[in-house]
């Protein structure tokens, strides 16, 4: 019975982990988009009900509540992260703008483009630092 109950609570921990850090807020503005807008609530929606359900069966009142090292590690991984996938998120907005023109620029397209690309680079290495 420990075994199992030690076992449920690390499943509940890492799932923590993933859980912890979703910045819906940050592409929020996609719910409304007439191509991807039910994707991204379908996504939210998700989020939303995996994190009740996997508060509900930690028996906690917020996410990664009994594993203060983990949340830590999170909190200075995202002072990384957010910034990039803020850069990233306008970086694709000005793309989505620039090709909705008569005349896109190609010299400003490419400068976003290698915007998100690098933006990737950081939040790819963040991730892989977090393993």
């Amino acid at each position: 019975m420990a075994k199992s109950r030690e076992l449920k609570n690390n499943f509940i921990g890492i799932n923590l982990v993933y859980k912890v850090n979703g910045f819906f807020e940050l592409s929020a503005y996609m719910a409304d988009d007439e191509e991807f807008g039910e994707f991204w609530k379908l996504i939210y929606e998700e989020y939303k009900t995996t994190k009740r359900l996997l508060l509900k069966i930690a028996d906690h009142t917020e996410l990664m509540e009994n594993y203060p090292d983990g949340k830590a590690s999170i909190e200075v991984r995202e002072d990384i992260v957010l910034p990039l996938l803020t850069i990233q998120q306008y970086a694709l907005k000005k793309i989505q703008e620039i090709l909705a023109t008569k005349r896109p620029s190609a010299k400003e397209l490419d400068t976003y483009q290698k915007m998100v690309t690098r933006s990737l680079f950081g939040n790819i290495n963040a991730s892989r630092n977090s393993a």
